[in-house]
């Protein structure tokens, strides 16, 4: 911007240092005899407005074009350039320092002007990024106090969880003496052979509650142990036969009606794991697809070599399934698929719902073996397809 306003003041110079003095001698050539001399201050004037205005250079220009015009046009002999007279030397001197004065205070204020042209530029440049910096340093003001709010709300969360955590294993291991007082005194009254039909009914609907409440204390310690990634694994080779095979012999123990299909790969198929937990991984999902499929319908096991050294495993069951909404959060605490009631009415066998931490607790335990669990759509469009992987055992 100050380069082209620069080349228009030159231009303007230039026009004015030419045409200026023309424009004087065609106006003074009619109102002034041709004898009289004047009119040479009205030049000079012309000359110091363009060194002021200008600059030097133009003042030059019409210092010496002036000159030329009133020699030629004023000083006899007329229509002439020659220097007759002392008197012309003394105004080409005139016209040459005032050009030089006025053109070097008119250069002097262009510079200057130019010079705070660019520092007013330069400032507006350093106010504009002031003015950005300064909402930078706002927003990121901002963004910094959302963050601490947040990691505080992280924190206070946290320890809340963790006091809930605490809380229930406190009280689930407050639970377990009593439970076990309850089920063994339940157990020997339940042995004596002349012991009342009302009476006999009476306890033992008091040991299977006791029972299901011993589930629910076990299942809340191990949830408590899994938030605090205190499981603690004896991973050793196991041969994946044997392991299903004894889920399905414990699950024929409390659903005698309930098959249980299982798949292995003939040569055998063997896993890195803790006999006990995964024992317990087996035994909640067939116990989750025993509560939530129809009576009588069977539970496909199957077992085959996946991806990356590790074993895939599948429980298949005939119930109504999982949405696939659901498939992520039913492996929450507390979570269950179906309500209790469709879960009963299915099964057959009122009274066995779910504590909703079978599910959490199968991930917990899965993911501590270095796996995961998921849920595949089943094959026919019916049934739920529970999967999750375990290191398989790597033969040299």
């Amino acid at each position: 911007m100050n380069s082209g306003r620069g080349h228009l003041t030159a231009i303007a110079g230039v026009i004015g240092a030419v045409g200026g003095p023309i424009a004087i001698t065609a106006l003074l050539s009619l109102v002034q005899p041709a004898t009289a001399r004047d009119y040479v201050f009205t030049y000079v004037a012309l000359v110091a407005v363009l060194g002021t205005l200008s600059g030097l250079r133009p003042a030059l220009l019409g210092a010496v074009l002036s000159f030329l015009l009133v020699d030629y046009f004023f000083v006899p002999p007329l229509h002439t350039l020659t220097i007759a007279d002392p008197s012309d030397l003394v105004a080409l001197v005139v016209f040459a320092a005032v050009a030089g004065a006025a053109g070097g205070v008119g250069s002097g204020r262009r510079h200057a002007q130019m010079d705070a042209e660019r520092l007013a530029a330069e400032l507006r440049r350093s106010n504009a990024n002031l003015e950005r910096l300064e909402r930078e340093q706002a927003e990121a003001a901002a963004v910094a106090v959302r963050l601490a709010q947040t990691q505080q709300q992280v924190r206070v969360l946290e320890a809340s969880d963790r006091l809930r955590s605490d809380l229930l294993a406190n009280v689930s291991h407050e639970l377990r003496t009593p439970l076990a007082s309850i089920l063994t005194g339940g157990t020997e009254l339940l042995e004596r052979p002349h012991l009342a039909l009302p009476v006999r009914a009476e306890v033992e609907a008091i040991v299977s509650e006791a029972r299901r409440l011993e589930r629910l204390v076990s299942d809340l310690l191990d949830m408590a142990r899994i938030e605090a990634h205190a499981v603690t694994l004896d991973a050793v080779e196991i041969d994946l036969g044997d392991a299903i095979g004894a889920a399905a012999g414990r699950l024929r123990l409390v659903s005698p009606g309930r098959p249980v299909e299982i798949s292995v790969p003939p040569d055998g198929l063997e896993v890195l794991a803790d006999w006990d937990r995964l024992g317990q991984i087996l035994d909640n999902l067939l116990q989750n697809a025993d509560r939530h499929a129809p009576a009588g319908t069977p539970i496909t096991v199957a077992a085959t070599p996946g991806k990356r050294s590790m074993v895939v495993i599948r429980v298949v069951d005939r119930g109504p399934g999982v949405p696939v909404e659901q498939r992520e959060r039913i492996f929450e605490r507390f979570v269950r698929g179906v309500t209790d009631g469709q879960a009963d009415e299915e099964s057959g066998r009122p009274g066995q719902s779910g504590t909703g931490l079978g599910l959490a607790i199968v991930r917990g335990l899965v993911e501590a073996h270095a796996g995961r669990v998921w849920i595949e759509d089943p094959e026919g469009g019916e049934g739920a397809r529970f999967a999750f992987t375990l290191p398989a055992v790597v033969s040299d």
